[in-house]
């Protein structure tokens, strides 16, 4: 039987069925993609190869859970399974990004003190932990681009290469992240003035 005639759904509806071939030849066919694209955000070897089998891990549970339902769309499927669990790495981690203003200033670099006292290292350690609260707070789309930007210091080919958008939308996608940011932001300082 040769697989590599089969387009991907016809392998999942094999393994489905129970013919182990079909996620070999699913493997076989995508792993380079899906594991450089893991690579590419991680920067790290065994780090991506963990990530890449828990990425599998789950396309096996969900398959013969028969809880598939992403017709002819295999590929992106896996790819935004394997983001997710790049993101959930890096939230575990608790990386501080580095957020840039429009001047193009970190701002978490405006916000070092040099002898600082006990409360401007609070209040430094506390606006630290309000926007990395912030950014969970963002819609899914301008979190993910946010977060390959900045933690995994992509380009924005790299990042609308892998998420399958126009290099526009992904730059759109971070302009929309860091205004709701900064209004955030704004609104907090208000809070703290009030």
């Amino acid at each position: 039987m040769n697989l590599q005639s089969y387009n991907d759904q016809d392998l999942v509806k094999l393994y489905i069925a129970g013919n182990e071939n079909g996620l070999q030849e699913l493997l076989r066919r995508h792993k380079s993609k899906i594991y450089t694209s893991i690579y590419l955000l991680v920067k790290d070897q065994y780090l991506a190869e963990d990530i890449f089998q828990d990425a599998f891990i789950k396309v096996i549970n969900t398959l013969r859970s028969g809880r598939y339902n992403e017709e002819g769309k295999f590929l992106p499927w896996v790819m935004r399974i394997a983001h997710n669990l790049v993101i959930d790495y890096f939230r575990k981690e608790k990386r501080t990004p580095i957020i840039t203003s429009s001047d193009g200033m970190d701002v978490f670099n405006m916000l070092h003190f040099y002898d600082e006292s006990a409360e401007e290292k609070m209040l430094r350690e506390q606006t630290h932990r309000d926007l990395k609260a912030m950014i969970h707070l963002l819609p899914d789309e301008q979190k993910e681009v946010l977060l390959m930007r900045h933690y995994a210091d992509l380009s924005f080919k790299e990042i609308a290469d892998l998420t399958d958008v126009s290099i526009n939308t992904a730059l759109g996608r971070m302009r929309y992240a860091l205004s709701n940011l900064r209004k955030m932001l704004k609104t907090k300082e208000v809070t703290y003035k009030g």
